[in-house]
């Protein structure tokens, strides 16, 4: 996995030295509220963060699994993750963008930025589609969604999120069309 040059940020891999944000991202719950399902779990020390960093930078990585520590440039602040991953219960491989950030780094735009970074990236690598789903009560995360230009699909039901999630796509002729 390389590292991918915004405008504002550097989407590079995670080091042990991002181990204290990524506690600090990882303990929120008003964070992890929206990463899986409940109960939510705040991530409880810097060894867990440690290995966290590690399992994102072990295994099949590549544009079509990643993901990318958010790094803005001007500050140096590591602001979230930005990533591609495989949807939780596949049915065609299919992949999913997501992106989680700390508090004090939303409202800049950088999810989207980060996000049409990764997306660029997995429709050159040859990807097909593209999903973002979330809880279906997740507004941040649908106008997020919407800024980059992917088509609002609906509630749909989820085994990932045991209920609903809502649903976004895009394919390549449509990502490269928006």
């Amino acid at each position: 996995m390389g590292i991918i040059e915004t405008e504002r940020l550097i989407l590079r891999p995670f080091t042990h030295d991002d181990a204290p944000r990524v506690l600090d991202i990882q303990s929120r719950l008003d964070v992890i509220r929206w990463l899986s399902d409940p109960p939510f779990i705040p991530m409880p020390d810097l060894d867990e963060a440690r290995a966290w960093i590690d399992n994102w930078n072990t295994g099949d990585i590549g544009p079509l699994n990643c993901g990318y520590a958010i790094e803005v440039r001007d500050t140096g602040v590591l602001a979230g993750t930005a990533m591609i991953v495989q949807v939780p219960y596949p049915i065609n491989d299919e992949r999913q963008v997501g992106w989680h950030l700390h508090p004090d780094s939303s409202g800049h735009g950088y999810a989207t930025e980060a996000a049409v970074a990764v997306i660029d990236q997995a429709f050159v690598a040859g990807l097909d589609e593209i999903w973002c789903g979330m809880y279906p009560d997740n507004e941040a995360s649908a106008r997020v969604a919407r800024r980059l230009g992917l088509v609002e699909r609906g509630l749909v039901p989820d085994p990932w999120y045991l209920g609903y999630s809502r649903y976004f796509t895009a394919t390549r002729d449509e990502w490269a069309k928006r």
